[in-house]
């Protein structure tokens, strides 16, 4: 268990070292991705005999994989920078419902009153965290509100996210997570390659490129894999919630951000309705 909540704090620090690092998204996701080839590499090396050949099939899964990753952490990270972290995170925990809205479709799962009513409630939470009508929320976004457009960001987040889970529960379970992080890793390497440049100067930013890449692309994942093995499902669900309660946290006391009721309050009610239907 001790791994698990290990990979979770350090993932919840992933908001500030954005937000502190001031680059652009692509550089955010290019750069990191490619300091993480190496460690991931030589774990792979060491574990070459574990590790399945690719196929035909597993490389078509991971490049649908990338690209929902590569969609949801670019607005991710445009959300982080564009509003609160606790506004990107509580609005990128929308994930599980729409897991759960989009799984009868994909996975030909049952769409139950349970789901429909914690669906329901993450809409009133979403209602609570904007505190506006949504008609003045789109009049916002539309006026170009950097706020209403990171708190839509974050929403794409979740639904991209919610992609990467239903790929991941359709076709690569049988893949090696470190194989699979890997693979993802350097297809995002050759999406962002066209619009990629090298920052000026190259330091500072690198050192944020190279925590990134060593802390949040390749520990944080190897540890929570391997706490994985030791943990049910259903402990890691209840676990994973330290993560955003952390980054609030840690948004609170690094770069002093208000805790608002209403981001609370519909915080709550998203985290509320995302235990409810990991709990099916």
């Amino acid at each position: 268990m001790i791994y698990v909540i290990i990979a979770l704090l350090l993932w919840s620090s992933l908001g500030i070292l954005v937000r502190l690092s001031g680059l652009d998204p692509v550089s955010l996701i290019f750069f990191p991705c490619a300091v993480s080839l190496l460690p991931l590499g030589i774990v792979m090396h060491l574990r070459r005999e574990a590790i399945q050949p690719v196929t035909r099939t597993t490389f078509t899964i991971l490049v649908l994989l990338s690209m929902a990753a590569l969609i949801n952490t670019g607005s991710f990270f445009f959300a982080y920078r564009n509003t609160t972290i606790a506004n990107a995170v509580l609005t990128h925990y929308t994930a599980p419902v729409f897991v759960a809205l989009l799984a009868p479709l994909i996975l030909k799962e049952r769409l139950t009153i349970r789901v429909l009513c914690a669906v329901l409630i993450a809409v009133c939470g979403l209602w609570l965290m904007l505190g506006v009508s949504l008609s003045d929320f789109a009049d916002a976004l539309l006026s170009g509100d950097a706020d209403s457009a990171g708190i839509s960001a974050g929403l794409i987040s979740g639904l991209a996210y919610a992609f990467v889970i239903l790929i991941i529960r359709k076709g690569v379970r049988h893949i090696d997570p470190i194989l699979m992080t890997f693979g993802q890793n350097l297809l995002l390497l050759v999406f962002l390659m066209p619009v990629a440049s090298v920052p000026e100067p190259f330091f500072p930013p690198a050192w944020y490129f190279a925590a990134l890449g060593l802390i949040h692309s390749s520990l944080a994942p190897a540890l929570y894999f391997r706490g994985l093995r030791d943990v049910t499902a259903n402990k890691a669900a209840v676990l994973g919630y330290l993560e955003p309660l952390a980054a609030i946290s840690l948004a609170a006391l690094v770069l002093h951000e208000p805790i608002g009721f209403n981001t609370m309050a519909g915080g709550g009610l998203i985290l509320l309705s995302g235990w409810l239907i990991r709990r099916l």
